[in-house]
């Protein structure tokens, strides 16, 4: 068995080769023993293990499985986009007086006639600011903002350094939309899941949370998602975060947080948004996202120039 090193992609036997992993770091623990820090390959989770119980992936088979994960990343962002041409036709029922616009809807052009005279919209999106703790996730994330026509600023940035950052951060960009979000897991032997010292970095995403909440105190002005695997989820929402992991402390992947982003700024600011529509655009779901009721921070404009 070829030796397991930093930057190598592996499964735990003991786990039933669950979750792929990278190797972040291999150390001795306090028994003798080697063993591997961890982090999720696409699910948001710090782990660690004997180096021992690890089996080194082939790069065949890693690539298989970005290629099974990316093309189901593509049939949902298919589906949001297909969404927003038809939100589009029903919402731009009630735009101006004797005309009705469609604009740049999900990456289409589309025009609808009204009284021999055309009037065409342009899309204002919510924008959003991106604290990642793991660089790799933030940019995939990033990625995905840009296919998805989302105006974003990602900083990556170490989950404990995050309530240092997150201020200066907000006073530069002014988002609408604020994501912190990195790693996170239980504390191994961990019992009281409804306390924060039981997580790896729970309290670093609250802490984080309550100094964008004195920036602005409102949760229709700033929308934050906060969190990752499974996150002490009433805890982060307490702090003030409008969306937040892990209701039933599982994992979530890495983007998630990216279509919770996505139905706010894509939805109108006259809407409030249904919960169940924002989680069920997630590919974790409800047991590993949740939040409290929130408005959309989509504007249409009019006209769109020709310049």
């Amino acid at each position: 068995m070829p030796k397991i090193q930093v930057g190598d992609i592996c499964v735990r036997k003991s786990y039933g080769r669950d979750l792929f992993f990278k190797v972040t770091s291999i150390y001795s623990g306090e028994d003798g023993k080697e063993y591997a820090a961890l982090k999720g390959l696409d699910i948001r989770l710090f782990a660690s293990s004997l180096v021992d119980d690890l089996e080194k992936i082939d790069v065949r088979e890693v690539a298989q499985y970005w290629t099974t994960t990316l093309k189901k990343n593509a049939e949902i962002m298919d589906r949001v986009m297909r969404r927003r041409v038809e939100e589009r036709h029903q919402r731009l029922k009630r735009c101006t007086d004797g005309y009705c616009m469609l604009g740049r809807g999900g990456g289409e052009e589309a025009k609808e006639k009204t009284k021999d005279s055309d009037v065409e919209g342009f899309d204002v999106p919510g924008s959003v600011l991106h604290l990642d703790g793991d660089k790799d996730y933030l940019d995939l994330c990033m990625t995905t903002y840009r296919n998805l026509n989302i105006p974003a600023f990602g900083y990556a940035v170490d989950e404990e350094e995050q309530p240092k950052k997150v201020r200066m951060l907000l006073e530069k960009h002014y988002p609408d939309i604020l994501v912190l979000t990195g790693h996170d897991g239980l504390v191994k032997g961990a019992k009281d899941l409804s306390n924060v010292k039981n997580y790896h970095n729970t309290i670093y995403y609250m802490e984080a949370v309550r100094v964008a909440r004195t920036f602005e105190k409102s949760r229709d002005d700033l929308v934050i998602f906060a969190g990752a695997c499974q996150s002490c989820y009433e805890a982060i929402l307490s702090a003030g975060a409008n969306f937040a992991s892990s209701p039933k402390r599982v994992l979530i992947h890495a983007y998630d947080p990216v279509f919770v982003v996505e139905k706010i700024a894509y939805t109108s600011i006259h809407d409030p948004i249904a919960i169940r529509d924002i989680i069920s655009s997630t590919i974790t779901g409800f047991d590993g996202i949740g939040g409290v009721e929130t408005r959309g921070k989509h504007r249409l404009g009019v006209p769109r120039t020709e310049y």
